[in-house]
């Protein structure tokens, strides 16, 4: 069963599926990662110690359905499986860049976006980990960044999470939209 695809066919596919792994994603990571798998995921909301943390074993299961699409995709001839492969494949890759290098730094760097679409994804991440707890946060997408000043009236009205207390955390959530503050 090859069902030839194109080109722009493909690449259509595969920018559909980073779309819909960002729904994906965002409703894993509030209901599995903020609930029943916590043990795994709190590790990121802690500081880390090493290169690794146990949260990172979520990339790892995030990884195995993409190579066995791309690998079943090319071995067999069906280039709609490798277009779905290719799509989460992208979609992890965007995820390592805004998630694990522009925002925690896992790749040092000391570029601090200062506008636009870039700030604002380090922002909705930053008050996504202001919560110490895993109720009461907000902002669990990873490409998709709601507006800062929604996130802060949500984190305001709910209440349920412990905020951090330090001075770094409350400087982050009293000043998120001072630019002079992102560029330190």
């Amino acid at each position: 069963m090859n069902a030839d695809i194109n080109f722009w066919q493909g690449l259509g596919i595969a920018l559909l599926v980073v779309g819909i792994m960002e729904v994906i994603a965002i409703l894993s990571h509030k209901y599995v990662m903020h609930g029943f798998l916590w043990s795994l995921h709190k590790s990121h909301h802690e500081p880390r110690t090493g290169m690794f943390e146990r949260n990172d074993w979520f990339g790892v299961a995030g990884a195995v359905p993409s190579i066995i699409l791309l690998a079943a995709g090319l071995h067999f001839d069906m280039p709609m499986l490798t277009a779905i492969g290719a799509g989460i494949t992208a979609y992890g890759a965007i995820y390592f860049f805004l998630h694990d290098i522009l925002v925690h730094r896992r790749i040092k760097h000391r570029w601090n976006p200062q506008w636009g679409y870039m700030k604002r994804v380090v922002q909705a991440h930053r008050l996504h980990h202001v919560v110490e707890t895993k109720e009461g946060t907000v902002s669990f997408g990873f490409i998709y960044a709601p507006p800062i000043r929604k996130l802060k009236a949500q984190l305001e009205a709910d209440g349920r999470g412990r905020i951090r207390a330090s001075a770094k955390m409350k400087a982050e959530m009293g000043m998120i939209d001072n630019a002079d503050h992102w560029a330190r």
